[in-house]
């Protein structure tokens, strides 16, 4: 049999690996691919701008097309195709014949009919080539603007900011990503998008693109307003790609794209449609997911499988566009006759989310989910699977403040044919099945379902039923280090300190194997350090830490190190402010302030870092410990020091917690806040250790997080003096520390802990443990022997050595180079380092 496929994209691939999956044999398999390289991986294509090669975005196996013995053309075009000859033309004249012929053609993305739309410097957002010719505009350009609010856009939009460019979003509709998200959604995505730094226009209907009098283009705008900038690109999304099958007069949808069967074939029975080019029941699908199963249907199909359908596709998604979670589900927009909405809006913290019930409030219909897609894999299988929503489903988005338990759906209550996988269609009976053939590793796990190997999104409910079925099998469910301890992170610290232990050698010797690797030696530098405090540079200790902590200063994406001093509660004098700005300007450093209201220096090579900290420490400051898993600020407000509204003094207080816990190690980093009064102005409820003044003293709230994935703080006690609040925190701390995991923020830790806050007021408030006194001591300890690890280290002849760019030579790194920007330093791009570039770049300069 003579197959043919059109189109060499992600779907056709997909096609490929099903068809040799099925083992027909006897088959000739001739592949026209249009573009210059085989399929890549169009879903992180934005990738390419943050360093990514064409190669590394490859969907091809080394050794796939040999093995299979399938024809691979690159560069090979279908001109056209004749039915009644069963052949397909090239571009350049050669006749091929076909038995079956498969098209996967894919989309062509949609580009209005603007006057000027065709002008240089305007692209689309398609191919590697496409993201090539755009790279090469975005070196001259200083601004950019992308047409189209979808998801294509907002990923256009993340590539042309990593590019360095002021970027501008366009959008027709009165909001971004309008097919996937509500009104309220949208107004949520639009904040978190413009905080990133992207100006977003909605409702603008663009009328021409004209020459630009301080730019190259002027976008003029229906209202009659205008916007100019030197690139446009065009991701106003796409349309299927069916001219060939025009051409051969099969059967096109009403609104394009090749009308299929259940079987993926075509008003031809000898031709198939797959992918974006395919119209089923008058619908066209644009993710991958439905291409996916497209392509295993027709492969299965082909090779005799009568009973393989396409039924039609699930269209949820959970992306990250620009690090910002957006999930929608099933009927997002309420659109079910009847259909009730229950919504959490939390617009300070931009997190919005929305389920769709049923008349009856037993059925999830559809969900929005942005800011934070925590339940996306709950809501998902609740609402493919039917299963009976619980008598107060609201409470599935709300956030947890009061310690209970929120509700979810445990993976046992999954029924076997609930879909775990959608782009590779890997059900739950799969991963148990998987399970009982020995994989028993997410990576084992990938390679022989392909469960979570496409997008990801499924990883971490993958792993929740293969530790399900690996349990109810009585397997071990592996909680190792590494391969070099059989403990988990807590039995080592237990270990450490039971044992006394205090280097690696002496741990391995004991409870270990082999020499240690990147995983366990800094998490044994970590819990050394939680237990003894000594100094992290000492000889048998400096060895095992990062590259942060070996250096004391953060890496930076040119080889440079960042400098924070220590600033508690964020005060700090004129005099202090004035020295930091004397050592910046001195070694030409970039400065910012951060988010934890402390001055940050970047752009200190590592030979000069011993000399800015002691010029630091002369003006009084210590290590901030920004490079640490460590405490790194407590942020404060004013406090009744100066705000009329102010209870207390919250500067004091946060001063007094920072310097009573820097330099504490731990398995991840610690950020505390204070406020004087509940209006909460230090945001102390998105913080790891939070504290809010009132009347009658302190509130004590413990592990939130404002980071990526955002969680609101608990309240574990209420109206605390000093000394109680003080006394509960050492608790919390070491409690913390002694049992998280690697790598474990207080957040997911809190999620994890069995019996919840209930569990953790028993062991801090009641001492339902016993530990109570030994954790107030090992604090006590910490405290005690805490020393400035940047001044150990200059006052050190032999850690001072270290800090070098070469072991053998005093030359210092020629590969830094600076440019000038916004009056201020910042690294080279690639483009600005070139011998003819680096001369006419704005303020290049050579480190």
């Amino acid at each position: 049999m003579k197959i043919i496929v059109v189109g060499h994209g992600m779907v056709g691939h997909k096609f490929l690996e099903s068809l040799a999956e099925t083992g027909l044999s006897n088959v000739d398999v001739t592949v026209l691919c249009e573009e210059p390289r085989p399929a890549y991986d169009r879903v992180h294509l934005s990738e390419f701008f943050s360093g990514k090669a064409a190669e590394d975005l490859s969907l091809v196996e080394p050794g796939f097309f040999e093995r299979t013995g399938f024809t691979l053309r690159l560069a090979a075009r279908a001109a056209s195709v004749d039915r009644r000859a069963h052949t397909v033309t090239t571009a350049d004249g050669e006749v091929l014949p076909y038995d079956k012929l498969v098209l996967a053609t894919g989309s062509n993305p949609f580009v209005p009919p603007v006057p000027g739309r065709d002008r240089a410097n305007c692209f689309v957002y398609r191919t590697i080539e496409d993201l090539e010719a755009m790279k090469a505009a975005g070196a001259k350009s200083t601004s950019g603007v992308v047409i189209g609010g979808g998801l294509l856009g907002l990923e256009c939009a993340k590539a042309l900011r990593d590019m360095g460019l002021d970027t501008h979003v366009v959008e027709f509709a009165p909001r971004l990503m309008a097919v996937q998200v509500d009104e309220g959604g949208g107004r949520v995505l639009q904040a978190k998008i413009e905080e990133l730094g992207v100006h977003v226009h909605t409702g603008r209907n663009t009328q021409e693109i004209t020459d630009g009098a301080r730019a190259r283009h002027r976008m003029v705008f229906a209202d009659g307003s205008h916007l100019e900038t030197d690139m446009i690109v065009f991701s106003a999304g796409i349309r299927p790609r069916d001219d060939l099958a025009r051409q051969c007069v099969l059967a096109i949808g009403p609104r394009g794209g090749v009308v299929i069967d259940s079987a993926c074939r075509t008003s031809d029975h000898d031709v198939y449609a797959i992918g974006e080019c395919a119209a089923w029941n008058d619908q066209t699908f644009g993710l991958v997911a439905p291409g996916y199963d497209m392509a295993r249907v027709a492969a299965r199909h082909i090779a005799g499988d009568t009973d393989a359908a396409f039924v039609g596709a699930d269209l949820s998604t959970k992306l990250k566009l620009m690090g910002v979670d957006v999930a929608s589900i099933g009927d997002a927009h309420g659109r079910t006759p009847h259909s009730r909405a229950c919504q959490y809006v939390d617009e300070r913290r931009q997190v919005y989310k929305k389920i769709v019930i049923s008349q009856d409030g037993k059925q999830l219909l559809g969900a929005v989910l942005v800011g934070d897609a925590t339940e996306y894999g709950t809501l998902l299988q609740m609402a493919l699977n039917g299963i009976t929503l619980p008598e107060e489903p609201e409470f599935l988005i709300l956030p947890s403040s009061d310690g209970k338990a929120k509700p979810g759906l445990g993976v046992d209550a999954l029924p076997d044919t609930a879909q775990i996988c959608s782009c590779n269609n890997v059900t739950k009976a799969g991963i148990c099945a998987a399970v009982g053939e020995g994989a028993t590793t997410i990576a084992e796990m990938k390679a022989c379902t392909k469960a979570g190997a496409t997008c990801g999104g499924c990883v971490p409910l993958v792993t929740q039923v293969m530790k399900m079925e690996m349990s109810r099998r009585g397997m071990a469910v592996n909680n190792h280090l590494c391969e070099h301890f059989p403990y988990s992170r807590q039995e080592l610290y237990h270990l450490v300190r039971v044992g006394e232990i205090r280097t690696f050698d002496d741990l391995l010797h004991k409870h270990g194997k082999g020499l240690g690797c990147d995983i366990c030696k800094p998490v044994a530098a970590s819990v050394f350090a939680s237990c003894w405090n000594e100094f992290v540079l000492k000889k048998d200790l400096a060895g095992l830490q990062d590259s942060n902590d070996y250096y004391l200063g953060n890496i930076q994406k040119d080889g440079t190190y960042s400098v924070v001093p220590r600033m508690p509660g964020g005060e700090v004098t004129p005099d202090g402010l004035i020295a930091v700005g004397q050592v910046a300007k001195k070694y030409g450093l970039y400065t910012k302030v951060t988010g934890g209201a402390r001055v940050d220096m970047f752009g200190a090579r590592i030979e000069q870092l011993p000399f800015i900290w002691e010029e630091l420490i002369a003006a009084g400051f210590e290590s901030g410990h920004a490079y640490g898993k460590s405490l790194r600020t407590v942020k404060s407000c004013v406090g009744s020091t100066w705000c009329r509204y102010g209870v207390d003094d919250s500067v004091g207080l946060a001063v007094e917690l920072e310097n009573r816990y820097k330099g504490l190690r731990a398995p991840h980093k610690i950020k505390f806040g204070v406020s004087g009064c509940t209006r909460e102005c230090a945001e102390a409820q998105g913080k790891d250790v939070g504290v809010i003044a009132t009347e009658k003293g302190w509130n004590l709230y413990v592990c939130g997080n404002g980071g990526m994935k955002p969680r609101h703080a608990e309240l574990i006690a209420s109206d605390l003096s000093k000394a109680e609040l003080i006394r509960l925190i050492d608790r919390f701390l070491m409690f913390y520390v002694r049992t998280a995991d690697r790598l474990q923020r207080t957040s997911t830790w809190r999620d994890n802990l069995e019996g919840g806050l209930d569990y953790l007021k028993g062991v801090l408030l009641n001492d339902t443990l016993g530990l109570c006194a030994e954790l107030e001591g090992q604090m006590q300890h910490v405290v005690n022997t805490y020393q400035c690890e940047w001044k150990t280290a200059v006052n050190d002849p032999e850690t001072r050595k270290r800090f070098r760019s070469f072991v053998n030579s005093d030359k210092t790194d020629e590969h830094i180079v600076f440019v000038e920007e916004r009056g201020q330093i910042r690294p080279a791009r690639a483009e600005e380092r070139t011998p003819e570039l680096a001369g006419s770049a704005p303020g290049a300069t050579q480190s």
